[in-house]
């Protein structure tokens, strides 16, 4: 709303994008034909032979008169829309307006816009304004076809943005739109008919028979409709009331709400701008004040100040829209649309009026953007977008912006060099097996490469916001701080610590201005003017003043929770808790679903009555809870709860390890996904010169290729860790069948696979692996089920049973590490399988693992088979007969094709 002693606010200047000007010249004759490309992807990973979905492009024909113009190719189809709006204005040389019109041109454009407005074929249009002529129709006497001023400068923006041409006042006063609008009508005396007394405009001759019956019988409801809708009193001593719009079949629902009102008719009926959202109908709906001036002038100033001294202003209701609303108001979502010709409604409760109300907020945006108004809170800190729940943080200050009627919030992202860290970031835990000197040397070298990496290569970003009113008044800027690695991050941060100040402001209002500035230095803010902290004022007296009345000093939120009682019969009365898994408590890093109930004691029309219920001392809610589902933590996850550096990586350097100690040069991955293992390694100097990756997953395989070829093909350094690799292969296939290609590898991998396939199938792969595919070494690790107690919490690290019953109860209670688990075995059955197979094909077994200790219970998290078999030539040569190709080639990458 407009506040006393501000400037007058100036009207930015608007651009046109060139659809819009293509519409003004050519209206509905202008057709726009998007087509899909889809963009080939080969070039993403050159090689890969399984075909790739690529992404979507888009393509406008623009269809005009005599004329067709086509764009390019771009990734979104509002983009080629004005490409091809854009194409055509330049070929047919339209220039469009670079300036905006004066005030006089505003009043010829306004005239010509009337009258075009009254015109038969703008009745033929589907706009929201045909209905409000239909419905006018209807009405008997004088009455029949005059329609409201204010409909007309609701409805037509065209209408209300040329006024603000002329004054940009109009922005926050519904009546001086609509005594604009008066005006420009009146010169059209031959046309039109306006009255001295009454905002309402009629056309003097009627409109076509044909036109006429087509109006009215679009407007004609089916039956008697009842429409809730809430009173807004223009008395703050009264209270919010829910009122019900009972329109019949052939009535104008606009003479409903003036009844309500207490006026004869809807012709002194102004309105509001929309309430909440864009798209929303909700609109308050009040009278036109008794002494309006007929004709616009200099003199509307101290009309309004006159009607603010006599205690006219509804607060309330223009703290909710922005706009001088004046007498009591009716807050309703009810109106004629742009996507039908039908009557929209729908109700609008006393409730929703709060909602609205806890919407003008920082902190009851996100209430209401988590659905849980009074549970959920703003929270302090942000980390990532994946671990934010609710509305993120930019979504919610532009909203809050939008709200109060401020510009959009100006973001200014800041980069600075990664600056080297002296230690570290995360800490460092040693393997339990028994490591070399030489293992602990690697991994060293591997951090050490890793934060030269980040150093060189990485930036960290800082943002800053500001906040400007709508004529462009610097209000505050906010400066963390605080740096990150993403961008986006750094911007959310800035957006949170403002909103967490403004959530406190708001929680305060009444805080002298000099505190407000002492209290913002603490969130790195800077407040420029304090003009618009004048208007937020408003909020407290508009919030708070319906609880007074109750002896409460919460805000809205917690208008259906009980105030707090230190009487000893207060508190929980009865607890019942029940069902099969209760007294079980979920691992460490579930996330539950819960959903919650309220019973209230009585349900009833009179809410003030049923609040003063509530908060007496006899009154109760019942509450009932009821956890729907608990989704376990992700195997990874719950690993890096424990170990660090993660167990994956702890099993990477395992397999690097034995590498160097045996100088292997080339490596096979069974099962090798995503390509993890593989991608990992290229980060290591060894000795490897070719690499090979077989796996069943397509999808896992096109990743894979994806991955590493950003590495191989991007650095042809001679220093890089995998500068002496001269091949990479990937091979689709079932690691249970034997490619005769693979036969024979210095070291074969297969780390974290077996449990994905059945015992038979895993117990297949360890005879095929061993008697066909024959590596010199081969490592084979899976998960220690007897680790799953400490992992999922069941009992501390390192504790022992102190008897056997316990033990076995409390591993029986364990779930797999992963919901695709088949199977998870303990150390006793995974050194029955290994040492049989390594017995069966002449092979030497060896135990370790990583995560643990293999001297404390209950060992390894991560337990691993390493087999060793004497190297012989003759028995690494393939006879012809042996030579099988069940494998596909994916991909493939060579140093000497590069």
């Amino acid at each position: 709303m407009e506040t006393k002693g501000l400037p007058a606010v100036e009207l930015k200047k608007t651009t046109l994008t060139p659809k819009a000007i293509i519409h003004q010249k050519f209206g509905n004759n202008a057709s726009y034909e998007v087509e899909e490309i889809k963009e080939s992807s080969q070039t993403e990973c050159p090689g890969l032979i399984i075909p790739q979905k690529g992404s979507s492009l888009y393509r406008c024909r623009l269809q005009l008169p005599e004329h067709s113009f086509v764009s390019g190719t771009f990734r979104r189809k509002k983009d080629a829309e004005q490409s091809a709006a854009e194409i055509a204005l330049e070929q047919l040389g339209i220039k469009p307006m670079t300036t905006d019109p004066t005030p006089q041109e505003a009043w010829e454009s306004l005239v010509a816009r009337i009258t075009y407005i009254f015109s038969e074929k703008f009745l033929s249009s589907l706009h929201p304004l045909s209905g409000h002529f239909g419905a006018t129709l209807w009405r008997e006497g004088d009455l029949c076809g005059s329609i409201p001023v204010s409909v007309l400068s609701v409805y037509d923006t065209k209408l209300s943005n040329l006024c603000k041409y002329i004054n940009p006042k109009v922005e926050s006063d519904p009546l001086l739109v609509s005594l604009y609008i008066m005006k420009a009508a009146r010169k059209l005396s031959g046309f039109l008919s306006t009255s001295e007394q009454h905002l309402w405009i009629k056309k003097l001759s009627p409109f076509p028979q044909e036109v006429t019956e087509s109006l009215m019988t679009q407007t004609v409801l089916p039956e008697c409709v009842q429409v809730a809708a809430t009173r807004v009193p223009c008395s703050m001593e009264k209270h919010v009331e829910a009122v019900t719009l009972q329109i019949s079949a052939r009535e104008y629902y606009l003479d409903v709400i003036a009844k309500d009102l207490g006026l004869e008719d809807a012709n002194n009926v102004l309105i509001s701008r929309n309430v909440g959202k864009a798209s929303s109908e909700t609109r308050l709906f009040f009278a036109a004040p008794r002494s309006y001036l007929p004709e616009p002038s200099t003199n509307l100033l101290s009309l309004k100040e006159t009607l603010h001294v006599e205690g006219s202003l509804n607060v309330r209701a223009s703290y909710l829209s922005g706009q001088d609303i004046f007498g009591d108001a009716i807050l309703a979502s009810i109106g004629y649309t742009w996507k039908s010709k039908d009557l929209f409604y729908e109700d609008i409760t006393v409730q929703s009026y709060y909602r609205m109300l806890i919407s003008k907020t920082p902190g009851g945006i996100y209430k209401l953007s988590r659905e849980a108004i009074l549970t959920a809170d703003l929270p302090l800190t942000f980390t990532s977008k994946s671990n934010w729940r609710g509305s993120l943080p930019r979504d919610i200050l532009c909203m809050f912006c939008r709200q109060h009627r401020l510009s959009e919030p100006v973001f200014s992202p800041i980069s600075s060099p990664l600056k080297a860290s002296s230690e570290s970031s995360g800490s460092y835990v040693k393997d339990m097996y028994s490591a070399t000197e030489e293992t602990e040397s690697v991994r060293r070298t591997s951090l050490t490469a890793s934060a030269k990496q980040s150093e060189e290569s990485g930036c960290m970003y800082k943002c800053e916001v500001k906040l400007l009113s709508k004529s462009e008044e610097l209000i505050i800027v906010c400066s963390p701080a605080d740096q990150f690695k993403k961008q986006n991050d750094a911007l959310q941060n800035a957006c949170l610590k403002l909103l967490s100040w403004l959530n406190e402001f708001f929680k305060n209002l009444n805080i002298p201005f000099e505190t407000l500035c002492h209290t913002a230095d603490s969130f790195n803010i800077q407040i420029h003017s304090k003009n618009v902290f004048e208007q937020f004022a408003v909020c407290q007296s508009v919030q708070n003043t319906w609880l007074k009345t109750l002896g409460w000093n919460n805000p809205p939120e917690a208008f259906c929770m009980h105030h707090p009682c230190t009487m000893p019969e207060y508190g929980v009365c009865s607890l019942k808790i029940e069902g099969s898994d209760s007294g079980v408590s979920p691992c460490n890093g579930s996330i539950p679903c819960i959903s919650y109930s309220i019973s209230l004691v009585v349900e009833a029309g009179d809410s003030i009555r049923t609040l003063s219920l509530l908060s007496s001392k006899v009154s109760y809610l019942e509450y009932a809870v009821v956890l729907t589902n608990v989704t376990e933590p992700m195997e990874e996850r719950m690993e890096q709860a424990l170990f660090s550096p993660p167990l994956s990586k702890q099993r990477v350097e395992f397999a690097v390890h034995h590498i160097m100690e045996s100088r292997a040069a080339t490596l096979v991955d069974f099962g090798c996904g995503a390509g993890s293992l593989l991608d990992a390694l290229l980060n290591y100097h060894t000795s490897l010169e070719r690499i090979v990756g077989v796996d069943i997953s397509q999808k896992g395989l096109t990743r894979a290729a994806k991955v590493l070829n950003s590495k191989l093909g991007a650095n042809s350094d001679v220093d890089a860790p995998y500068a002496g690799i001269n091949s990479v292969v990937l091979y689709e296939g079932s690691i249970t069948s034997f490619d005769s290609r693979l036969h024979g590898f210095d070291i074969g991998t297969c780390l974290e696979v077996i449990e994905h396939m059945e015992e038979d199938q895993a117990s297949l792969f360890g005879d095929v692996v061993l008697s066909s595919f024959r590596p010199r070494i081969l490592i084979i690790s899976t998960p220690n089920y007897e680790y799953n107690v400490v992992l999922q919490k069941s009992t501390p690290t390192g504790q022992e049973q102190e008897e056997e019953p316990d033990e076995k109860t409390s591993l029986q209670s364990c779930k797999f590490r992963n919901h695709d688990h088949k199977f998870e075995w303990t150390r006793e059955q995974f050194g029955h399988w290994a040492s049989g197979l390594a017995a069966r094909h002449n092979y030497i077994v060896e135990f370790s693992g990583v995560g643990g200790s293999a001297d404390l219970e209950p060992g390894f998290a991560s337990q691993i088979a390493v087999f060793r078999r004497e190297f012989t030539p003759d028995e690494d040569l393939l006879k012809e007969s042996d030579v099988e190709n069940h494998f596909n080639v994916v991909w493939e990458w060579h140093r000497s094709n590069k």
